[in-house]
């Protein structure tokens, strides 16, 4: 009874396995047909090897439209041949120079374009059969901006797809402190006809995010307006006229007023012109009384306001006065 049990089991274990080794067999023999059919069998695996880096490359890649320019710094690898790999910066012809094939024309090209270009030469020379060609930029001096003027960092930042004035000035470390409320912009191919954008206001806020950079283009951030305040007001300095506008009363408000010393009769207003300086009296004495109209002030003016000499006397002696009471009170106390 046992032993007929044992012989059961063992048959019941074979009629189980028989079918499961031949599924795997036919899996397997499936496979091996499937790649000796091919008549690129050894090509077809090594497509598969590099489909891994290069679909890792197109993902990297921050835009497929780019076109390759002058001046761009490119990184070439082959996937394979660590030999090969080398950096090279595009020349004025749009070439390259590269181990081996020597020089190929990337210029104007995308990414794709380029890497196909570099393929087809190594194939053409006899070195290598199918190779796979990845081409990163590390520079993009061609598609770059020159964001220039009052601004943290100036330099030459990449325009990669659609970018306005906001990124290439946010690129550039922000707006300096001296910055004004301009901007110019210049495209490469019309460097004739600059545009002026106003970088603050309601109204041209929304020109100043929308507006569009291209490659190549220039952006200069012009700096504040400054006028300076001279003579005898309590702190003499530049002020900068952020939003383009500045009167006289305005600025010897913001430089804390006139002394008492101040001869308000004769402030002037120095301003260069065409034909050299020139001064102009201001009533400031009758604009703080409301009885003359204000005077603007424009870009790089300089507004001196006189001493005079009378009151400057008549404190003198106050301040004689003063000190000798002191004096006099101090020895009636201490006798």
């Amino acid at each position: 009874m046992g032993s007929s049990t044992c012989k059961y089991r063992v048959l019941v274990r074979a009629f189980v396995l028989v079918p499961v080794l031949a599924g795997f067999c036919l899996a397997q023999q499936a496979v091996f047909q499937a790649v000796n059919a091919s008549p690129n069998s050894g090509s077809n695996m090594n497509s598969m090897a590099a489909a891994v880096p290069d679909s890792q490359a197109s993902s990297t890649h921050p835009d497929a439209t780019i076109r390759l320019g002058p001046g761009d710094l490119l990184d070439v690898s082959i996937y394979g041949v660590p030999d090969l790999s080398t950096k090279t910066r595009i020349g004025n012809n749009g070439n390259i120079y590269l181990p081996l094939v020597n020089y190929v024309h990337v210029g104007n090209l995308t990414l794709d374009a380029a890497q196909a270009a570099i393929e087809k030469q190594y194939v053409a020379g006899g070195f290598l059969v199918d190779p796979h060609v990845n081409v990163f930029i590390d520079e993009y001096a061609s598609q770059g901006a020159n964001v220039l003027g009052a601004v943290n960092r100036p330099g030459v930042y990449p325009v990669l797809g659609k970018q306005g004035l906001l990124d290439v000035i946010a690129a550039a470390g922000g707006l300096a402190d001296k910055a004004g409320v301009t901007a110019t912009i210049s495209h490469r191919d019309q460097s004739d006809q600059a545009i002026t954008v106003s970088l603050r206001g309601n109204n041209e806020e929304k020109a100043y995010v929308t507006t569009q950079i291209l490659p190549g283009d220039t952006v200069f951030v012009h700096k504040a307006d400054v006028v300076y305040i001279v003579g005898d007001v309590n702190r003499p300095s530049g002020l900068m006229m952020d939003s383009g506008n500045l009167t006289v009363l305005q600025a010897i408000a913001l430089v804390g007023g006139t002394t008492r010393t101040a001869k308000l009769n004769d402030v002037k207003i120095i301003r260069k012109g065409v034909s050299g300086m020139t001064e102009t009296t201001v009533p400031l004495k009758k604009i703080l009384r409301a009885k003359a109209p204000d005077v603007p002030l424009e870009a790089n003016d300089s507004l001196f306001v006189p001493s005079s000499a009378t009151k400057a006397a008549a404190s003198k002696s106050m301040d004689v006065i003063v000190q000798t009471a002191s004096a006099l009170t101090l020895v009636a106390a201490h006798p």
